[in-house]
């Protein structure tokens, strides 16, 4: 490969799944890292000798840090499009907002629908994860519950019948990688079973299950909460409810939005306790206007309002959010108190994993894809490595 394909990143703090590296270096080759180590042996603590070298093959990050890129597993647009009503360009509108906020990998998500209008758009974004542009499809709803559905449509519930999960199932042709579920409904438990034997995550969310209910779920093979603690019973101490046996099970993964409006920071911190970072995986939940401003919009069939930056229903339901995760990592960070490497377990390591990418994304290790994302001292992305191509250019 000529010189000229490869790339010395120099200098930074880089979080690895061994730590951070002082003024490490990575090496980035034919789109993938070919190298990660600490700094040469009496290099200057500005960079590593080979950083301070002129062109365009190598790069100073000192007083930056560097991290893997980030893996949202939960999200329905942005840059003013939708990943559930929006043609091919709007989607891809979305996905390249994200990814100049450090999402180098992203989930379509869509929100309850008609039923053959979910399997006509699984099947558009299927050619869009078929082409690399999203990692996977993500169906949160129709399965679920009325009583805990939040910003979705209540006449277009309807109760998950696993013939109309496998009917989306087959029109996502192999690239549905989640599906939310109210998994007390009648046919909940059998589509839980039938998700898990496709490989499909079935995910426990806006739902009014009671703890013994949430238990048989994961028993059937439910290893997801969706947004823990939104759209699902409170805990309360003589009723546990759905909260409760979701974080107390080591084989669930819990979504925590963390945008200052869902959870309440104490909130936070006891379920990033509770289940410890390693089983925590931020998601940015986000629609349309991510990234694009307020306004009016359409999540699925409602009108939403976006203020402020909080998406809004007419009656004051949260419809979603305007997050993206890097706003997510700087709260992590300076609100709740936790270790930039911890943060992006939970950003990027956790969530790569639930997906099956780990050998591809989700950490600094040599051979895996060179999805980086360059932060300055304040957590603020200045550049975004995609595949080896920089999307946000730090020298720019």
């Amino acid at each position: 490969m000529p010189e000229s394909d490869r790339m010395l990143l120099a200098g930074a703090r880089v979080v690895t799944p061994e730590g951070v590296l002082d003024g490490g270096r990575v090496v980035v080759e034919g789109g993938r890292i070919a190298e990660v180590a600490p700094p040469p042996a009496g290099a200057p603590e500005s960079a590593a000798s080979e950083s301070a070298a002129p062109g365009p093959a190598s790069l100073d990050l000192t007083g930056h840090w560097l991290v893997p890129g980030f893996v949202d597993i939960h999200n329905h647009g942005g840059g003013g499009g939708s990943f559930t009503s929006g043609g091919a360009e709007d989607v891809l509108t979305g996905v390249r907002t994200h990814r100049e906020h450090g999402s180098t990998t992203v989930v379509g998500s869509m929100v309850t629908g008609e039923l053959d209008d979910l399997a006509r758009q699984a099947s558009l974004l299927s050619e869009l994860v078929e082409q690399g542009d999203l990692a996977g499809v993500h169906f949160e709803g129709p399965f679920i519950s009325p009583c805990r559905k939040g910003a979705h449509a209540e006449h277009l519930l309807r109760d998950p019948d696993p013939a109309d999960v496998r009917k989306l199932l087959d029109a996502a042709r192999g690239t549905a990688v989640m599906c939310t579920l109210a998994t007390e409904l009648p046919g909940g438990i059998s589509s839980v079973r039938l998700l898990a034997e496709h490989g499909v995550i079935a995910a426990v969310g806006h739902t009014d299950a009671g703890y013994d209910q949430t238990r048989e779920a994961i028993e059937a093979g439910a290893t997801v909460a969706t947004h823990l603690f939104n759209a699902m019973p409170a805990l309360q101490h003589r009723a546990p409810g759905p909260v409760t046996a979701l974080l107390e099970d080591e084989r669930v993964t819990v979504e925590l939005i963390n945008d200052g409006v869902h959870l309440h920071p104490a909130v936070l911190e006891l379920a990033v306790r509770a289940a410890g970072v390693d089983r925590v995986a931020f998601v940015t939940d986000a629609m349309d206007a991510a990234g694009f401003g307020d306004g009016g919009y359409r999540l699925g069939a409602l009108d939403v309002t976006v203020t402020d930056g909080v998406a809004r229903l007419a009656d004051g339901t949260i419809a979603g959010s305007t997050l993206t995760l890097d706003k997510a990592l700087r709260r992590a960070v300076t609100v709740d108190r936790m270790p930039v490497e911890d943060a992006v377990r939970a950003l990027s390591t956790t969530p790569a994993r639930l997906l099956g990418m780990s050998d591809r994304v989700g950490a600094i290790l040599p051979g895996l894809e060179a999805d980086l994302v360059v932060l300055d001292d304040d957590l603020r992305v200045r550049g975004v490595l995609h595949k080896g191509e920089w999307v946000v250019d730090p020298t720019g």
